[in-house]
């Protein structure tokens, strides 16, 4: 794992600079790759490729950027290629020559034997950039699923790519103007859908998806792969063991590492299946580590994790989390480079931060829910579209008379939010669910800048999935948008942000290329089977879990954020949300964010994770402002550790 950053000449002008420059921006991934950072440029000088790297296989011999034995290919790559070792074989049986042990090698190789194609033999998560000196051309490619991240800047003259936005930024030719369409956006998801990003010239490649910049300067780009989500006719006694030999052989894929090794152990299903697989091939207690929230017990899932960790007889630690927090708000707009809604992140971050002190790589869950129907809104889904209208009246009408409770998985609260947006179009029924603010937008935002966008093209991002599955089930529709939506740019930003600003390499065995082909296209039946989320998964393993982890609800991985935000974090909110002066204001109205706020401190509402949403936003315009210092660092939270 590592970050990469380069540029190019669109028009072939060579440039003594670029070598330094490349590598100046490698250095604002030092954080992703903390073993060594390095550049070259390309003979003519119109290329430029940089590198940090975290030394994960091959330690010796895997340096970057890597180049053939004839000098034609350049690459620099981040990730990993699960299988790597199966395409040498096949390469060198095409007369191919290896130097190294690497995967990084595999790219320098399968370029020279298949050109662009090289992408679709990959598995593995990636993003990379291949020089190609003869053809004087750039290709840049990024991963099926999107898990490795690649931003582009372009302008007449040049174009830039770099695994982070603050590698770009720091260019000094890179204009980074602030795109005003981004802030509904936001305010409805909670982050930018990719393409975008908060910059109006700065652009995410969309994954599964190839990038090259020709002789000539001509830039095109082309996607190579997308899940199908049509059924197949399966049967669940063929299904079960095909689950199973995929997900065991994803595990052992991703245990493949020169480093210390472990994983992230929630003590739900997902997290508790792989813990499981591993142990059955670990010669030794694997690592386990998991977090939960002196404040509030709702929240902790720690005696769960303590259980599993128990029945495999893993090396266990725990980190329980105090309010104090806090002051990742400052910290993880750093590690964003542009507003994040989601509060998981803090515990994310903190997780990653502190396995990192005992491990350089873990494995996580990703995946699973949205493979297997995990959320409830996925029940919901379904049941929106299958009851009459008259029904959902009666419903609303429930439901505005029900009092308010404060706990969000209550289930007054879900028979509210369901009938609440279950008459609507079915992208605004699930932004409803899952968006922060998107019935308050036009409220919210000063005049011109509600108007740079349509809501129909705010809703674009939901739209075209939902369209584009017509023909598919409901279920199947909303895994389709689930997949290619909040999966893409809400779970998989998080999770490689939050990893790799401590060097921490996440694996994500439920992101297998041929498990999620498989997953995709299982039958409804075997997704969801009388009220039970994740059927097949449940009963594929239901020999290697406890009876109390396969029947625990689904919880989610978030903070207290209601209890958090009206009390120690309450004069943060009044500080950055209802102060005079803030740069917030040039964007956004201070009336309508002050009712949120007192609405959520009077115990009126639950606006947690909307407040969570607008407090950062209004940290990262300061902190972008260079009117403010609010302290990089931040306090460290408060931690307890607990090791078995």
């Amino acid at each position: 794992m590592c970050g990469i950053a380069g540029l190019i000449a669109l028009h072939g002008d060579a440039d003594p600079r670029t070598a330094p420059e490349a590598r100046a921006m490698a250095t604002k991934l030092r954080h992703r790759g903390p073993d060594a950072v390095a550049a070259i440029a390309s003979p003519g000088g119109r290329c430029a490729l940089g590198h940090a790297r975290l030394s994960v296989i091959d330690l010796n011999s895997g340096d970057q950027p890597m180049v053939s034995e004839d000098g034609a290919i350049q690459v620099v790559f981040n990730g990993e290629i699960y299988n790597f070792q199966e395409l040498r074989g096949t390469l060198e049986k095409m007369g191919r020559r290896f130097r190294t042990k690497s995967d990084t090698e595999v790219i320098v190789e399968g370029y020279a034997a298949w050109g662009d194609a090289v992408a679709e033999h990959l598995d593995g998560m990636f993003a990379f950039a291949v020089w190609d000196e003869r053809r004087q051309r750039l290709l840049l490619a990024r991963d099926r699923v999107g898990k490795k991240p690649l931003f582009i800047y372009q302008d007449e003259r040049s174009l830039l790519f770099a695994s982070e936005m603050k590698a770009l930024i720091a260019h000094p030719g890179v204009d980074a103007a602030l795109d005003p369409a981004a802030f509904p956006l936001y305010l409805t998801y909670g982050y930018v859908p990719t393409p975008g990003t908060f910059y109006r010239k700065i652009r995410k490649l969309p994954p599964a998806s190839c990038l090259a910049v020709e002789g000539d300067g001509q830039v095109r780009s082309w996607t190579y792969w997308q899940a199908d989500f049509s059924a197949q006719a399966i049967h669940e006694d063929e299904a079960a063991p095909r689950l199973r030999a995929l997900l065991e052989a994803s595990v052992a894929r991703r245990m493949v590492a020169d480093v210390p090794l472990g994983a992230f152990l929630s003590g739900g299903i997902d997290s508790s299946i792989l813990v499981g697989l591993m142990q059955a091939r670990a010669s030794e207690p694997v690592r386990t580590f998991s977090i939960g929230f002196a404040d509030d017990p709702s929240y902790d899932e720690t005696r769960y994790a303590r259980m599993i960790a128990e029945r495999f007889g893993t090396r266990h630690t725990e980190f329980r989390v105090e309010a104090q927090s806090v002051a990742l708000a400052d910290t993880l707009c750093d590690a964003y480079d542009e507003p994040f809604g989601d509060s998981s992140a803090i515990p994310t971050y903190i997780v990653s931060r502190l396995s990192r002190e005992h491990v350089t790589v873990a494995l996580s869950g990703e995946g699973g829910d949205e493979l297997f129907a995990g959320y409830h809104r996925f029940q919901g889904a379904v049941l929106a579209e299958s009851i009459p209208r008259w029904m959902v009246g009666i419903g609303q009408s429930i439901g505005r008379r029900l009092p308010l409770n404060a706990n969000f998985r209550s289930l007054p609260r879900r028979f509210t939010r369901f009938f609440e947006a279950a008459a609507l179009p079915p992208e605004e029924r699930t932004l409803r669910w899952i968006g922060f603010l998107s019935d308050r937008v036009d409220a919210l935002l000063r005049p011109a800048v509600a108007g740079s966008l349509t809501r129909s093209e705010i809703t674009r991002s939901f739209r075209e999935r939902i369209d584009r599955g017509a023909a598919l089930t409901p279920l199947g529709r909303t895994l389709l948008l689930n997949f290619e939506t909040y999966l893409l740019d809400d779970l998989l930003v998080k999770a490689d942000r939050c990893s790799m600003a401590h060097g921490l390499e996440l694996r994500c065995p439920f992101l297998d290329t041929a498990l999620v082909e498989f997953a995709a296209r299982l039958p409804d039946r075997l997704r969801i089977r009388r009220g039970a989320l994740k059927w097949l998964l449940r009963k594929t393993f239901a020999d290697l879990l406890p009876e109390a982890i396969l029947r625990r609800p689904k919880m989610g991985f978030g903070v207290p954020l209601p209890t958090w935000l009206r009390g120690p974090w309450r004069p943060l909110v009044e500080e950055r949300l209802l102060a005079s002066g803030l740069r917030l204001w040039d964007w956004l109205n201070p009336e309508p964010v002050a009712a949120v706020a007192r609405a959520h401190f009077a115990g009126d509402a639950d606006h947690g994770h909307a407040l969570w949403a607008l407090l950062t936003l209004s940290t990262w315009l300061e902190r972008n402002s260079g009117s403010a210092n609010l302290g990089a660092e931040g306090l460290r939270p408060s931690v307890a550790v607990v090791t078995q």
